[in-house]
């Protein structure tokens, strides 16, 4: 819960405001800088800055304190041809950065600082939110996919990354044993078409029904291929527990090298 604005002004009378009022924690990567930028104002959509000739800029908001008056002061920053404008906001009071960072977005916001980059012409999008939400989507690298690995790799498996399972056919699994030749797919809910959280869109609702039968179509013509080439594919929803997800795939893993152990004794 955010403190009132009162009760955090209150001790700030005789000392600066404290660091996680207003300073961010030294060594963050530009992403986590991006990332709590986003979440700040609303979403990576929303922070848009109009240039003037179709051209948009993402801006930021930086909070400083000015020792004279004890008081955090927000600015809006941007970067356009070289040069770095800045727009001062107004002075915020809450006792957290977070916090902060919001009421300074919600000032841009109110001042009519911002504006929604348009969408192209032939973006699939239905909105800018959309967009952002589906630029946001990574096909690597994903939680679920960085838990999963994160567990079977503390069990001792070993396994490549976002890799062909056969070289010559153009499908990537997202974990590949190649001696048990098993193949692990982490599947996104929405991407995938998962039965218990997809739930239908109320715009472009025929574009985004056909978008994703066509994905399961592809999932199942992936299945098919790889079994016939000899491989086992395992798929993990990306709502599943990850914990248990780790350890059906262990199960496979183990068994298929089991059974290849066995098939190889018997050739001997």
């Amino acid at each position: 819960m955010t403190e009132p604005a009162s009760k955090a002004q209150s001790g700030w009378k005789h000392d600066c405001p404290p660091d996680r009022a207003w300073r961010g924690r030294p060594g963050r990567s530009r992403e986590v800088l991006a990332a709590e930028q986003d979440r700040a104002a609303g979403g990576r959509h929303r922070r848009s800055v109009d240039l003037g000739d179709g051209r948009f800029a993402r801006a930021s908001v930086e909070l400083k304190v000015l020792p004279a008056t004890r008081r955090i002061r927000a600015y809006l920053r941007w970067s356009d041809g070289g040069k770095s404008p800045a727009r001062y906001l107004g002075q915020v009071e809450h006792g957290t950065r977070g916090a902060n960072l919001a009421a300074a977005w919600k000032m841009a916001r109110e001042k009519g600082l911002l504006s929604e980059e348009p969408l192209a012409a032939d973006s699939w999008a239905s909105s800018p939110a959309v967009r952002a939400a589906m630029r946001g989507n990574r096909n690597k690298d994903t939680k679920p996919e960085l838990r999963l690995r994160s567990l079977l790799h503390k069990q001792g498996l070993r396994y490549r990354v976002a890799s062909r399972p056969v070289p010559e056919l153009r499908r990537t699994a997202d974990v590949v044993f190649t001696k048990p030749k098993v193949a692990v797919f982490v599947d996104g809910c929405f991407w995938h078409g998962c039965p218990e959280h997809l739930r239908a869109s109320s715009k472009n609702a025929e574009f985004w029904r056909t978008k994703i039968e066509g994905n399961q179509a592809r999932d199942a013509d992936t299945d098919r291929l790889l079994r016939e080439a000899g491989w086992t594919v395992v798929r993990v929803w990306e709502h599943e527990d990850p914990t248990s997800a780790a350890a059906r795939v262990m199960r496979v893993v183990r068994g298929s090298s089991t059974q290849q152990a066995e098939s190889e004794d018997m050739a001997l």
